[in-house]
């Protein structure tokens, strides 16, 4: 079952991601000790801070202090001083040692994020919008930090300080003051709650529009020159600005939003200050307070209300991390179709034998795409597979790397079902030339090394020279350390192309795979490379999936597909005396080829 982000903009808040989030928390869990000593030592230290005013004021206040010793006073100034800094110390401490932890959790969950996108099947990447993906992704780490941090450190510690004010004032001053308090935090809580719930479409929306916004400016610049082909700069520009109009109009809600949620916390925040200071003053006049008290009672209000009037931002903040979070971990929660089988195994070769057996493979029901294929590569021999356009030639490749699992029939290597053996097994005994190569913003030398990371550069270079690439790297200004740009669109089709026959050398596989390898190169070109090809595929199996037959008229074995069907299978010379299908489109090719010839006998 595949997931989907959670876009309902009335659901509840998720509180699974907390539980998601606990066995990051445990396994450092002496720092998160420590840092819950440190957050009850500052909470401590503040909550004398009152006491300590109230002591200097009434103190001071008797026959104007004459009755004050200077050590006493002297004592409560150092003790109000240090209750100060006691609290922002432990505070810093706190912060310090927690974030060890926070840092950790965004570095572990990111990674398992990264490492479960690259898990996921083929199927699930072509249909993925890679901008809105990666916004998806920070937006769900930065919010782990805030959650983390905030949740522990700023809710909790101020849901412990209203319990101790409203007991304080409990017990020392009455139950109106405690009243007060209360029904004011519980007003306070309420409305934020409230406000916060409805707002927060608000919130997904500016987010969703966000996302989609960046989606379009990435995948426009990723395609800069199919823009400019066809002069859509305008096109692209006004499809952009429509995003971002409907980014900035749910933005302008949010802010809306935010302006009322705020004015009705400030409202309540005034009418329980106010009450309180009234009550405060008239005891006070009546004598049944003293001046110290209600200083006390004022600065246990200032401190109450200051971190109160906060927690409604984080809890606004937390609402709006957790829907970032919970749309990264949904990405968690996306199952891939292709996956190993509970006892899957190592896959072994020994020969290098591939089977086809009664294959047959749809996307759908209505789209059947190879239906009842048979036919095998012996050890050591090279096979071509050829065929119109759309006869089904490249995804016989994606079923070999299992990126799809066959509808019907097997698929075998040395006799080993594909489907029972590991995906990094399989993958790691197939060496593949890709139709299209798309290269890393890394340099040459780095994208070639990327077949075989551990490789040592002297094996780069030979791969290098077996595909004919040397003369153009030594060539370069800055040799194999130049950069080949986003997604190599610095080079030709052919350069690109000779770096991922060299990038599949240099994994040294025992099976190899071309598909469509020479289709950018030039003739000179396309002949070398075919001849280093031969070379280097002497004693390994290869599968050469081939538009031009002209490049697989030595293969031993050619199979013909039409609709994804097997209509023919032998050498070349074999297929020419059928005059069937392939004759047919032997002599088109050569009828097309003689065509383009230039006057002076050089092909165009």
């Amino acid at each position: 079952m595949r997931g989907t982000p959670a876009t309902d903009p009335d659901a509840g808040v998720n509180w699974r991601v907390l539980k998601l989030l606990a066995p990051y928390l445990w396994e450092y869990r002496g720092r998160v000790a420590l840092s819950m000593a440190c957050l009850i030592a500052s909470k401590a230290a503040v909550l004398t801070i009152p006491f300590f005013l109230k002591y200097l004021v009434d103190s001071l206040e008797t026959a104007n202090g004459a009755a004050l010793g200077t050590l006493t006073l002297l004592g409560l100034v150092l003790a109000y001083g240090l209750a100060r800094l006691s609290n922002v110390l432990f505070a810093e401490i706190r912060d310090t040692i927690f974030g060890r932890v926070t840092e950790r959790a965004m570095r572990r969950i990111g990674l398992q994020v990264f490492r479960h996108l690259h898990s996921l099947d083929l199927d699930y990447h072509l249909n993925r919008q890679t901008g809105g993906l990666a916004r998806d992704i920070e937006r769900g780490v930065t919010g782990i930090s805030f959650l983390l941090r905030f949740f522990v450190f700023n809710i909790a510690p101020t849901l412990f300080e209203i319990v101790a004010v409203v007991s304080i004032l409990l017990f020392n001053y009455g139950p109106s003051f405690a009243l007060i308090t209360l029904v004011a935090v519980v007003a306070y809580g309420g409305f934020s709650v409230t406000a916060t719930e409805w707002r927060t479409r608000f919130v997904r929306e500016a987010n969703e529009a966000d996302s989609d916004s960046n989606t379009k400016a990435v995948d426009s610049l990723i395609n800069f020159e199919t823009v400019k082909y066809f002069v859509n700069e305008e096109f692209e520009a006004r499809r952009y600005d429509s995003a971002l109009g409907r980014w900035e109009q749910a933005r302008r809600k949010n802010r809306l939003s935010l302006f009322t949620l705020n004015g009705g916390q400030a409202l309540i925040i005034a009418a329980a200050q106010t009450s309180m200071i009234g009550l405060a003053a008239f005891n006070v006049r009546s004598g049944a307070l003293t001046l110290g008290d209600f200083i006390l009672i004022n600065q246990f209000m200032i401190q109450l209300f200051l971190p109160l009037g906060f927690l409604g931002f984080v809890y606004r903040e937390i609402k709006a991390s957790l829907a970032n979070i919970e749309r990264m971990f949904d990405l968690l929660a996306v199952e891939a179709t292709v996956v190993d089988v509970p006892d899957a195994k190592s896959l072994t070769i020994d020969t290098g034998r591939i089977e086809f057996e009664a294959v047959s493979f749809r996307y759908d029901e209505n789209r059947p795409i190879i239906e009842n294929l048979s036919f095998s590569a012996e050890p050591g021999t090279k096979v071509a597979v050829v065929g119109a356009s759309g006869a089904g030639k490249s995804t016989l490749i994606k079923l070999l790397f299992r990126f799809y699992d066959v509808s019907q029939g097997r698929i075998l290597i040395d006799g080993q079902d594909i489907h029972g053996v590991t995906q990094h097994s399989l993958r790691s005994a197939i060496g593949i030339v890709p139709q299209d190569t798309v290269l890393f913003n890394d340099s040459i030398f780095e994208n070639i090394r990327y077949g075989r990371p551990d490789a040592t550069d002297e094996e780069v270079w030979n791969a290098i020279q077996l595909a004919h690439l040397e003369n153009f790297v030594r060539n370069l200004p800055e040799g194999g350390g130049t950069r080949v740009g986003e997604r190599g669109l610095k080079l030709s089709g052919g350069e690109k192309q000779r770096v991922s026959i060299a990038r599949a050398l240099l994994k040294s596989t025992p099976i190899l795979v071309f598909d469509e390898a020479t289709s950018s190169l030039d003739s000179r070109s396309e002949q070398a490379i075919l001849a280093a090809l031969e070379e280097i595929a002497e004693d390994r199996t290869s599968l050469v999936i081939a538009h031009r037959l002209s490049t697989v008229v030595d293969s031993d074995l050619i199979v013909v597909l039409d609709q994804g069907k097997v209509v023919e299978q032998g050498n070349h010379t074999e297929l020419l005396a059928r005059d069937g299908r392939y004759a047919d489109l032997w002599h088109t090719q050569q009828a097309e080829r003689a065509r383009l010839e230039v006057p002076d006998g050089q092909t165009a």
